[in-house]
């Protein structure tokens, strides 16, 4: 380790899928910065968020714990403050006790909004929303059937929230003498799926990738996915449902070259400082998107769309350029990694990644929470566990399982459970003792708790506005 500290900058971007950049082999999509940043340092492609949702991933970030140590297993707006008793300061208050200079700029998504993560400058979308003349609700936020729908954005590229997110970002790392340490949150490439002009229309539909459709009992054992499209409006599986699934894919990727600009002027103003050599920067992101494969939408799934996530490290004056490594590597290790490069390890439930340990399994978990109870217990938790080339999924529902190998079978079509039921049996034995670990409830008499099959239900997303009685509210025109 230097010297010095190192300034330390976490980047990270909201249910962006792993397989994005286009330095790491995935040549449908334009990401020029973000290959830039892969060039610059480590390229670790077995990354996986342990809660595949917005609010538990976020909490492992700052949390540095596994979700079964913070209960937030799914997006559970309870009020966060206790964490810091239960797992340890905040990622940003902990850099702040080792000497840094802390700001974060865009979105937390924790709960009161006023929280108090540790920053000495934390900015967030209200701030944009002050500062910006602009109709900000195109930036995001549910709208019912067009939540997943492919759409352009009237706003400029420049008035835009991720715009404004690498303007202040910038701002600050010019302005900091250091040490610092940034968090620089953007909130795309989440629904709804809006490029601004030109990026609407950098991808033709009839060129992306398509969707992976090739067994659908089997994308749907987990009943959250039909659920969850019923939701969203986004139940059609036949050939119009294709058709729009590639439209939205082009307008995504069309928003992941949008966020790559801004990321680029992020990582512009680290190399236009002096001690630019010795700027540590983590970029991943929250979760994935299903972006219509296995005939899903949004993310909760332990598929690879879903639960991997892209993650780089690069600190060129420590770590080597343009190296790419298959460790399974979580977000509960970032914490460890800034506090390990600020001279101060505290791992927590992460590993040494800078030091190159590797962990034997990683595990992930989801679960819709109940407003009753710290843990939710009901037919809708499943888990993942990662070993080698194994992965193993459960199901509470009806207590199913699934068996990839990831190697052999990277699009996950075919399920091994019958084939290789002793794999299985240890895998589920896994999942037990990690649960066992953190007292879950999700274990009863030492075996994972089953329910019995049942369909979820979600219903259809309305805005709270929605009118129930449609002739009351054509008569109120």
């Amino acid at each position: 380790m230097p010297d010095d500290q190192p300034n330390v900058l976490l980047v990270m971007t909201d249910q962006q899928r792993f397989d994005t950049i286009n330095a790491l082999g995935h040549e449908h999509v334009h990401t020029p910065n973000l290959d830039r940043l892969a060039d610059r340092g480590v390229s670790y492609t077995n990354a996986y968020s342990p809660a595949p949702i917005c609010v538990p991933a976020r909490h492992v970030v700052r949390t540095g714990s596994d979700p079964c140590r913070t209960g937030y297993l799914g997006n559970d707006k309870r009020d966060a403050h206790h964490l810091e008793e239960e797992c340890g300061p905040f990622l940003a208050r902990a850099m702040r006790e080792r000497g840094y200079e802390t700001f974060g700029v865009g979105k937390y998504h924790a709960h009161p909004g006023d929280i108090d993560l540790g920053y000495d400058l934390q900015l967030d979308g209200g701030d944009y929303a002050a500062e910006v003349d602009a109709d900000t609700s195109w930036d995001g936020g549910k709208v019912g059937a067009m939540n997943m729908l492919p759409q352009s954005c009237p706003l400029d590229p420049e008035d835009r929230k991720s715009a404004w997110i690498a303007d202040r970002a910038t701002t600050e790392i010019e302005d900091r003498e250091g040490p610092f340490f940034g968090f620089v949150s953007f909130s795309n490439p989440h629904p709804r799926f809006n490029p601004s002009p030109p990026f609407d229309e950098l991808y033709d539909p009839d060129a992306v990738p398509d969707p992976i459709r090739e067994n659908q009992a089997l994308d749907m054992m987990d009943e959250k996915i039909p659920a969850q499209n019923h939701h969203w409006w986004k139940d059609r599986t036949d050939d119009t449902g294709l058709h729009t699934a590639r439209v939205a894919r082009a307008y995504y990727y069309g928003l992941v070259t949008q966020l790559d600009r801004e990321i680029g002027r992020v990582l512009d103003a680290v190399e236009a400082r002096e001690d630019s050599e010795n700027t540590l920067i983590v970029f991943t992101s929250d979760h994935g998107e299903m972006l219509g494969d296995h005939h899903g939408w949004g993310k909760t799934s332990m598929f690879e769309q879903s639960a991997r996530v892209p993650f780089l490290v690069s600190w060129p004056e420590e770590l080597p350029a343009g190296e790419r490594r298959d460790d399974l590597v979580s977000l509960a290790d970032i914490l460890g990694i800034c506090t390990t490069a600020a001279g101060d390890q505290d791992l927590r439930d992460g590993v040494d990644v800078l030091a190159g340990e590797e962990r034997e399994r990683l595990f992930a978990v989801h679960q819709t929470p109940r407003k009753t109870s710290h843990f939710s217990i009901g037919p809708n938790f499943t888990m993942m566990v990662r070993e080698d080339d194994w992965k193993y999924v459960w199901m509470a529902n009806g207590g199913r399982e699934q068996l990839f190998d990831v190697a052999r079978d990277p699009r996950e079509t075919e399920n091994l459970v019958d084939e290789h039921p002793d794999v299985a049996a240890r895998l589920r034995e896994a999942c037990v003792a990690h649960l066992q670990r953190h007292d879950s409830p999700h274990v009863e008499n030492d075996a994972l708790r089953e329910f019995p099959y049942r369909e979820l239900d979600m219903g259809r997303y309305l805005p709270d506005t929605y009118p129930t009685d449609v002739g009351a509210a054509l008569e109120d025109r």
